[in-house]
């Protein structure tokens, strides 16, 4: 079982996007005092949902800041990025790292990042991310590229640096699940879905696979009051970040009322005593068949992050190795 954190770099009331970076580069080097294996971050673009714009870019930094424990993106997202350059970077990680970035890609929204960055709604459709997965599988297994597609066309370049970091694709739809499993890259499954849903996309795959689930996760002397205190601090964060969404086409986004959603979080994920939250996780594990974990630890706002990734590093990863 390998387990790791989930950051956002969620910009909470009260806290700016720069502060919000720099304390999230915080709770990874945390991460790593704490033990556990992995600190994957996200990318969000023009809103307080998550305030890093580019994972790559933060992955970078959080490992030059720390030695031993893998970073990685969750996601990288290809419709506002060219496939070569990606990949580029994700080798040069690989090569600097020693082999401790995953990158994690996915296809991104409808939002008005398309029209910011020029790839309008074909940069989302599923032929244009199918052909990114091309060109990010040729660029890690070949000495040179040259491709001839829908959406990219280039004469024969040499792969430099040649490295092959681990990739992961973000799936949401059995459509998607099943073009991860055409390459064999294993899935990133979000905290939205629950045992049930994630167990029914394992099936869309259609084989075993290194997938990893991402569940919310708070230490809390009881569950009652672990869920009292997100259920208290989410909407906050959720509220305003799920409202910056603006889409490309102009219509108004219908998105997940705030209080609800967090309703619905921490009424499946472990949530409570360290020996519920291990009971959790190894449930969750059983009914999908996953043995990979990312943590969502930053749910209960500033004040709480760091003890929360303190407390699942001394007492339930123990109890879950112990297992």
């Amino acid at each position: 079982m390998r387990i790791g954190v989930f950051l956002v770099a969620a910009d909470f009331p009260g806290v700016s996007p720069e502060r919000a970076l720099r304390t999230a580069l915080d709770y990874g080097i945390a991460a790593e005092d704490a033990g556990f294996d992995d600190v994957f971050v996200a990318e969000h673009h023009f809103m307080p949902y998550g305030t890093c714009p580019s994972a790559l870019t933060f992955a970078a930094l959080l490992a030059g800041r720390t030695s031993r424990i893998g970073v990685g993106t969750a996601v990288t997202v290809m419709s506002t990025s060219h496939p070569v350059a990606v990949a580029e970077q994700a080798a040069m990680l690989d090569v600097l790292t020693g082999g401790r970035f995953t990158l994690g890609v996915g296809r991104g929204g409808p939002w008005v990042d398309l029209e910011v960055f020029g790839t309008g709604m074909e940069g989302l459709s599923h032929r244009a991310f199918a052909e990114a997965l091309d060109l990010l599988e040729a660029w890690g297994a070949q000495d040179s590229v040259a491709y001839d597609g829908e959406f990219h066309r280039f004469r024969e370049v040499p792969v430099v640096p040649r490295g092959r970091p681990p990739v992961l694709v973000a799936c949401t739809s059995p459509e998607t699940a099943r073009l991860a499993a055409r390459h064999r890259l294993p899935m990133l499954l979000g905290m939205h879905a629950d045992d049930l849903e994630k167990a029914a996309m394992v099936r869309h795959y259609g084989y075993r696979a290194p997938h990893v689930s991402t569940m919310v996760a708070q230490v809390a002397d009881s569950r009652s009051a672990g869920v009292a205190l997100l259920r208290r601090t989410m909407p906050t964060w959720l509220g305003p970040g799920l409202a910056a969404h603006v889409r490309f086409d102009g219509a108004v986004a219908t998105m997940r009322d705030p209080v609800s959603y967090a309703e619905h979080l921490t009424s499946f994920h472990p949530i409570g005593p360290a020996g519920y939250c291990a009971e959790r996780i190894l449930e969750s594990g059983w009914a999908t068949g996953m043995e990979r974990f990312l943590l969502f630890v930053e749910g209960g706002g500033p004040e709480h992050t760091l003890a929360n990734i303190k407390a699942l590093g001394s007492s339930v990863l123990p109890l879950l190795r112990a297992e």
